[in-house]
């Protein structure tokens, strides 16, 4: 039987629910999505401590520090899951995917709506961006955590880009 360690902590986005095995972050699920697990095979045991370095970069994040993040992670699905997954986390921060773009960018430019099947069962919010992937119209369409949150999370990324503008001669 595998051990998870696992926390429930408050965020900005509403409570948050994250599991980790020896290998990395498992979950990292809103409070009113959690999935089971299946407890003839994992055990969940709660830990803060295990947690601290977590904790920290989700702060950082929600504060508008931090735009990658450089914990491990231990994610968990079928070879397909896992590409679209592999794909959302080189989405870059404060940038937005079509779901036709994943589909592609994975191999199977007709996929697109398996995509969005694969970003419903993401089961690690934020980090792995599914909230950065869009309707290929640019409208917001389905997120785990409502649209609002998906707005919320896009908004906080946009505004945490500062405009870089290039030096003047003689400046």
């Amino acid at each position: 039987m595998e051990t998870l360690l696992y926390i429930h902590t408050p965020s900005p986005v509403g409570p948050l629910f994250l599991a980790a095995s020896d290998k990395g972050l498992v979950r990292l699920e809103f409070e009113g999505r959690v999935q089971k697990v299946n407890p003839s095979t994992i055990q969940l045991r709660e830990s803060n401590s295990a947690f601290v370095p977590y904790l920290r970069e989700l702060n950082e994040y929600f504060a508008g520090e931090r735009r990658e993040f450089s914990f491990p992670l231990d994610l968990r699905g079928t070879d397909f899951q896992l590409s679209c997954w592999n794909a959302l986390l080189e989405i870059p921060y404060g940038e937005t995917r079509s779901y036709r773009d994943i589909a592609e960018s994975i191999g199977h430019p007709h996929a697109y709506r398996a995509v969005g099947m694969s970003n419903n069962r993401n089961p690690v919010a934020i980090v792995v961006p599914c909230h950065r992937v869009i309707a290929s119209s640019g409208s917001l369409c389905g997120y785990g955590g409502g649209l609002d949150l998906k707005r919320k999370l896009l908004d906080l990324e946009q505004a945490s880009i500062r405009p870089c503008l290039p030096l003047g001669i003689g400046a």
